[in-house]
C-alpha cells in the first residue's frame, strides 16, 4: 500500500467534518501548547496535521513560528484553502514524518495527534524517536495523543497500536520526562466515541 495514495484518497473522498478524528475545536491540544509554550514566538510543528484547526487556533492565539506536516497533499491543500490569506504564514512541509527534512534542534514544541499510534512495527517507531529527539531542542516539549488502552483497533482501514501512559512513555524512554497525562472521550462525528490518550514531556 501506498501511504500517500491511501490519506490522499481519504482527504478526497470525504469532507473534512465527516472525518472519524475530526474536532471542530483543538482544545485539549490548544490549552497544553498555551500552557508549557507560552511565548508566541516558540517554533512549533503540527506532525500529520492534516486538516485539523490547530494550527487556525494557533494563528488565532497568536503564535507566528508554526510548521504543518502531513503526508497527505490533499490534506494540506484542504487547510490552505480554509486559512486563506493566512497560510503563508505557516511552514507547510508534505511527507512521512519519518523521513521528512526537519532542522536539527528546531522545535520548541512537537504535537502529535494520532500520527504514532499508526505505527504498528517496532523499528518505526524507534525511528519516530529518534526524530524527535534530533528535532526538539532540550528544554522542549512532545505532545503525543494516541489511542487509549480501551479505544478502536483500526481507523481508516489501518491497524493501530493502543496505548496506556506507562505503555506510550516506554516507546521513548530515557531523555523524556513525564509531565502531563489526559484522557479524552473524542465524540467522531457520527456520534461514536473514541479513548485518546494524551502525554506531554520535557525533552531532557
Amino acid at each position: 500500500m501506498d501511504p500517500r495514495a491511501h490519506w490522499d484518497g481519504i482527504y478526497q473522498s470525504r469532507s473534512v467534518g465527516e472525518l472519524s478524528w475530526f474536532q471542530p475545536e483543538a482544545r485539549r491540544s490548544l490549552e497544553l501548547i498555551t500552557r508549557f509554550a507560552p511565548d508566541r514566538s516558540a517554533p512549533i510543528i503540527d506532525v500529520g496535521g492534516g486538516a485539523s484547526v490547530l494550527v487556525d487556533d494557533l494563528l488565532d492565539a497568536g503564535y507566528t513560528d508554526l510548521t504543518v506536516l502531513d503526508i497527505s497533499a490533499a490534506a494540506l491543500a484542504t487547510v490552505k484553502e480554509r486559512l486563506g490569506a493566512m497560510a503563508p504564514r505557516v511552514r507547510w512541509l508534505e511527507g512521512d514524518i519519518l523521513s521528512a527534512p526537519l532542522d536539527e534542534a528546531g522545535y520548541a514544541f512537537w504535537h502529535d495527534r494520532a500520527v504514532f499510534h499508526f505505527l504498528t512495527r517496532a523499528k518505526d517507531r524507534k525511528a519516530y524517536v529518534d526524530r524527535v529527539r534530533q528535532s526538539v531542542r532540550r528544554g522542549g516539549h512532545v505532545l503525543v495523543a494516541t489511542f487509549g488502552s480501551d479505544g478502536p483497533t483500526k481507523c481508516s482501514g489501518l491497524p493501530v497500536v493502543r496505548y496506556s501512559v506507562d505503555s506510550l512513555q516506554s516507546e521513548f524512554g530515557p531523555g523524556f520526562h513525564m509531565l502531563a497525562s489526559e484522557h479524552e472521550d473524542h465524540r467522531t462525528p457520527d456520534g461514536r466515541s473514541q479513548s485518546f490518550l494524551y502525554c506531554l514531556c520535557r525533552r531532557e
